[in-house]
């Protein structure tokens, strides 16, 4: 019993979010004139001491404490003797707990806020430095049409901006405090709960003390922002391996951030990618892991609750090192200019471009510039020919319409500068998202 029961060899990490809210509470306890002055002071300087004690010797994982709460407590109690026991006045270990783990994701979330930000800063920096650097736009991982690497680079950035507005709406529904709500239904001494919920630096206290105590929405959106984080570093991490394959050859790693073989020499392994990928689906488990532990737990605490904790501190641990990992994979890629020019210049990439300029100084009807198109590289196919070789003459064999035009350039160049509409791959529209990225994430 002792052994299934106990949580402190995990929720021993809340040590400094239940000080912290042990000390607000005492305070609020002795302004209302619930416990003297003078024993409250006691207290504060009792946990002062646990505080250093912690933060220099660790915690001891004593399973006969049950929990990081019960064991602050019983320390306070050796160190200043009875009088410890008025720290629990009118307050709960549903209540402290509910507090002190959602302080503990709060701070979690401006930790994650803080590397999201910094993996958005090189991500700028490599798309500055790359703004007009060619390469293929895939879709089915077949190449579709030209595109920048910056513009490219720029799309990750987007997807973290919605990562970072999600946390940040995470942490906004989280700020409220349930200290106070006691065991589920309240308490009948007068306390001042707006006193520890601005101490403590919510935005008020919780309105309902069942759902004070009984509400894990706060971890479970958490996880939830975490999940979709790590799913776009996944995806990150998944192009990073493929481009430094040898058939693809548009990266190539440095040693900080890639491993060798055991029985190649020559292997440059992308294993930090291949972890973020694998990372990322543990992150997301933890999610359905609280998800289900949540579906059917009657109001208002369960032990069952107990289990909130593993999966969000595992994945928190999961997404910082993979946010690290990242922010230095990209930071330290090598990019091969000349093998992504060739790749971008496959597979007619630039067919969208003819069948544009059919449509827009023709004035033939889209589906007729498709067809017109697709027999251009039929010819050019047969022919061994790049699209951008193609001939006026062949043009108007194919379509009389096109006689006397003049043809655009079908360069995978001039196909990527001629993508000037807004949020497109022109280099002139990557800069301008890049000088606005510069001023969010702080460049």
């Amino acid at each position: 019993m002792q052994e299934i029961n106990a949580s402190i060899p995990f929720d021993k990490r809340l040590w400094k979010q239940d000080i912290i809210l042990s000390l607000a509470h005492v305070k609020m306890l002795s302004a209302q004139g619930i416990v003297e002055s003078e024993d409250a002071n006691k207290i504060i300087d009792g946990l002062d001491q646990i505080a250093n004690e912690f933060a220099q010797n660790g915690i001891e994982d004593n399973l006969a404490l049950e929990d990081i709460h019960m064991a602050i407590e019983a320390r306070l109690t050796e160190i200043i003797g009875p009088v410890a026991g008025r720290l629990h006045t009118a307050r709960s270990r549903n209540d402290q707990v509910a507090t002190s783990f959602r302080l503990w994701v709060r701070d979690a979330i401006d930790a994650v806020l803080s590397a999201l930000n910094r993996l958005q800063q090189v991500i700028v920096q490599r798309a500055d430095q790359h703004a007009d650097m060619v390469m293929p736009g895939f879709t089915h991982l077949q190449v579709a049409q030209p595109v920048t690497l910056g513009h490219h680079l720029m799309a990750y950035y987007a997807m973290l901006a919605r990562d970072i507005d999600r946390f940040k709406a995470a942490r906004k529904r989280l700020n409220v405090s349930p200290l106070g709500a006691a065991a589920l239904a309240g308490t009948g001494f007068a306390l001042d709960r707006d006193m520890t919920a601005n101490a403590l630096g919510f935005d008020a206290p919780m309105g309902n003390s069942l759902d004070a105590v009984s509400d894990r929405d706060f971890a479970l959106d958490y996880l939830g922002a975490a999940s979709q984080c790590a799913l776009h570093l996944s995806r990150m991490a998944e192009e990073i391996i493929i481009w430094a394959s040898q058939p693809y050859g548009f990266v190539s790693m440095s040693d900080q951030w890639s491993t060798g073989s055991s029985i190649m020499p020559q292997k440059r392994n992308p294993d930090a990618a291949e972890l973020v990928r694998g990372h990322s689906g543990r992150i997301m488990g933890n999610l359905h892991s609280l998800m289900v532990t949540m579906k059917g737990l009657p109001l208002a605490y369960s032990k069952d609750m107990q289990n909130d904790k593993p999966p969000v501190f595992e994945a928190h641990d999961l997404l910082g090192l993979c946010l690290v990992a990242m922010s230095g994979m990209i930071e330290t890629l090598t990019f091969d200019a000349q093998n992504m020019h060739k790749a971008a210049s496959s597979g007619f990439s630039t067919a969208t471009d003819l069948a544009d300029w059919l449509v827009r100084d023709v004035n033939i009807p889209f589906r007729e510039a498709h067809h017109i198109t697709g027999a251009a590289v039929r010819h050019c196919e047969k022919n061994g020919l790049a699209l951008s070789e193609i001939s006026a003459d062949i043009l108007t064999s194919i379509d009389g319409r096109l006689q006397g035009h003049k043809l655009p350039d079908l360069s995978v160049e001039g196909s990527v500068n001629s993508r000037i509409s807004y949020g497109g791959t022109s280099p002139i529209r990557v800069r301008e998202m890049i000088a606005s990225a510069k001023q969010e994430c702080g460049l």
